[in-house]
């Protein structure tokens, strides 16, 4: 624990001050291009709705507890390592659940625009 603690307070010091002077240098780039008469609203970003984020987290907990099922059965059944098979279900079925969800969250909001 005493080896972290170093690392983990240059990498919070660090991490304070790229994102101040992140924050800072886009303040300022915002600040000239209004300046020199760009609009606004280029600035707004439009964040997705949220209404698929109870559809994300509920496959992404399908995925982790269907890879948790096979992963135990893969421990029982074969001879790997216990660890090995847990974790690699476990990540395979969850990012799995990710894509499954990416491509019906990208098929619906096709469908949202089309009508």
């Amino acid at each position: 624990m005493v080896e972290i603690t170093p690392i983990a307070i240059t990498a919070i010091i660090f991490g304070t001050i790229y994102g101040l002077f992140f924050l800072f240098v886009r303040r300022r780039e915002r600040l000239t291009m209004m300046e020199k008469g760009y609009d606004p609203a280029l600035f707004a970003v439009e964040k997705p709705s949220g209404r698929f984020s109870s559809l994300k987290f509920g496959m992404l907990f399908i995925g982790v507890g269907a890879g948790i099922l096979f992963g135990n059965i893969l421990a029982v059944t074969t001879a790997l390592n216990e660890e090995v098979s847990f974790f690699s279900m476990t990540f395979l079925f969850g990012g799995a659940a990710l894509v499954l969800n990416y491509l019906i969250e990208t098929k619906e909001r096709k469908a949202n625009k089309q009508s």
